[in-house]
């Protein structure tokens, strides 16, 4: 009887993407093949350390110029897809448009990432980077703990949604470099639950990666405060060419 219900109303009111709003087919549910076809996933060849990726494979996976100047704080990071295209406007619609029905779809990216590049039995933890209070009151909800959530509701992986806090606002990042963005960020996180991340390997989890100067800061902040290890895993990375 449900199923009858709910393949009526699908006929009446039949599925939409939720990036293109283009009806679906009868059976069809989620983001359409068109979008999901213009997103780049990013794969190797690519930094050893940040994942940058790089455009010749001749060379295979190597340190990139930027973390063999820069000491990174954690060890490895990786992310789904490049910044651009639907998936941007969908990460776009996500936070600042309150569509967290996309949250679902991003987490079981996240989940064969994760999976792919991590032996899961070897996290200890999940720690979302934080908002500041005024951005989080603002928005009302915090998009990494959203992804956070939805990675432990599939492969169980313990996690901790105030280990870290944000104790002061920071600029918008948006049009900042690289430098400014490391300023910014500087002093802004704390541990509030130092005796539960001691000897821990954490994956610190956000939706974008830009320069990485916050994740670099937040692995650093826990490292400081007797983490073992630190990695990262975002769902997109802003894409230059190497």
């Amino acid at each position: 009887m449900h199923l009858f219900i709910e393949r009526l109303l699908q006929f009446f009111i039949p599925s939409q993407c939720p990036l293109c709003d283009k009806f679906l087919s009868e059976d069809g549910k989620g983001i359409c093949t068109d979008c999901l076809s213009e997103i780049y996933w990013i794969k190797p060849p690519f930094c050893s350390i940040c994942g940058t990726p790089y455009v010749s494979n001749v060379s295979g996976d190597h340190p990139c110029g930027g973390c063999l100047k820069k000491r990174r704080y954690f060890s490895m990071a990786r992310s789904i897809g490049a910044y651009e295209g639907s998936l941007r406007e969908a990460i776009h619609r996500w936070k600042y448009e309150g569509k967290t029905s996309l949250t679902p779809y991003f987490g079981q990216w996240m989940v064969e990432g994760l999976s792919h590049y991590w032996n899961p039995k070897e996290l200890d933890l999940l720690i979302p980077v934080p908002l500041h209070k005024h951005r989080l009151r603002d928005r009302g909800f915090n998009q990494a703990l959203l992804l956070v959530k939805e990675i432990h509701s599939q492969i169980g992986i313990p996690y901790l949604k105030r280990a870290l806090r944000k104790r002061k606002p920071t600029p918008p990042q948006v049009d900042l470099n690289g430098l400014e963005r490391e300023r910014g960020v500087k002093g802004a996180f704390e541990i509030t639950e130092r005796d539960k991340i001691v000897e821990k390997s954490i994956l610190l989890i956000d939706d974008v990666y830009t320069t990485g100067a916050t994740v670099n800061e937040c692995a650093k902040i826990l490292l400081e405060g007797g983490a073992k290890r630190v990695d990262v895993l975002t769902l997109a990375r802003t894409v230059k060419a190497s």
